[in-house]
């Protein structure tokens, strides 16, 4: 990452190329850094780099310099521990850079950058700093551009994210179940557009955030959802390998034994009890805190550790058939 940084940094001192062309250079290396970053400081070092390259860039060259603060801003949303104040920037970056797209008549770019406003907005709503109605309206603004046919990536990650924001909509009035009825509708759309093979990323996240809505919805189908969440997450998990994704694997897992400890046995006779699900789903939250713990993910462990004793609890005090095989516990659900 030194080396990178310091070729940068070069390339922009570099007298023979023009502003223009240094900018441009800091941007694409910026833009590397980004793309896999393996700690924080890329990040960081990312956003110091599109700081240089907006500094550096002319100011009529306006295209280039909105493209320099677009991608700042998604720099700044990628920032591990930035806080409010780094969505706070990173949004009014992409409210600047939606206006010039717009007038620059760049729809792609305009789409991209109103799908990453509401990200911002998403996030920030949920430290109680801007409305998620305003993230779901920057989100329908960028499917005018990312529609299923010519953009299926784009879609589906748009599709999942309106989801995740009705569900995150309080659940307390009248319109709760429309909102949970329109994050299922927004997830099997973006399953229909995208597949195991040509999107596996996008068709696993979906997938496991299916079946967390599917789990926790206000149904009076709570076996049957459970059923279809636990098929859900198994679709995830053929992309989500420990090998390949340890931490969305562990997430998942987490999920599925979230699903496991609310679901009887034989869902055919509930009053048969839940023992075998009980211990499946103790063996996955052993094996997620484990991969948490070594991923330095202290809160994640913790909470499973806690769902570990909890089921211990259970299986001690269970008799060999219950007259309910729901534990009608909640739990939070892992991304």
């Amino acid at each position: 990452m030194d080396e990178e940084v310091r070729a940068a940094l070069a390339a922009a001192d570099d007298p023979s190329a023009s502003p223009q062309d240094r900018a441009e250079m800091l941007m694409e290396i910026a833009m590397g850094l980004q793309q896999l970053p393996e700690s924080p400081d890329q990040i960081e070092a990312a956003i110091d780099l599109y700081e240089r390259a907006g500094a550096i860039c002319p100011s009529d060259e306006y295209l280039l310099s909105t493209r320099i603060a677009a991608r700042r801003a998604t720099a700044l949303l990628a920032l591990p521990n930035g806080g409010a104040d780094a969505l706070e920037r990173a949004r009014t970056e992409l409210e600047k850079a939606t206006r010039h797209f717009a007038d620059l008549d760049r729809p792609e770019e305009l789409a991209e950058a109103e799908m990453n406003l509401g990200l911002a907005i998403h996030n920030l709503a949920g430290l109680n700093r801007a409305r998620i109605t305003d993230a779901i309206s920057a989100y329908q603004r960028a499917l005018r551009t990312f529609d299923r046919v010519r953009f299926p990536k784009e879609f589906a990650i748009l599709q999942n994210n309106l989801a995740t924001a009705f569900l995150s909509m309080p659940f307390t009035d009248s319109r709760a179940k429309m909102r949970e009825a329109l994050a299922v509708q927004a997830f099997e759309e973006g399953l229909k557009i995208v597949n195991l093979i040509d999107h596996p990323t996008e068709y696993a996240m979906l997938q496991n955030n299916f079946g967390n809505a599917l789990q926790y919805a206000s149904s009076s189908h709570v076996v049957e959802n459970n059923l279809r969440a636990l098929e859900a997450y198994d679709e995830a998990l053929k992309v989500r390998t420990r090998a390949a994704m340890p931490l969305e694997y562990a997430n998942t897992i987490a999920n599925k034994a979230n699903c496991l400890w609310n679901l009887p046995d034989d869902p055919a006779d509930p009053g048969n009890g839940n023992r075998a699900n009980l211990t499946a789903a103790r063996e996955y939250y052993r094996e997620c805190r484990e991969i948490f713990m070594r991923s330095g993910e202290a809160d994640k462990a913790r909470i499973v550790a806690e769902a570990c004793e909890q089921i211990d609890r259970e299986l001690l005090s269970a008799p060999a058939a219950k007259s309910d095989g729901l534990s009608g516990s909640v739990r939070p659900h892992l991304n």
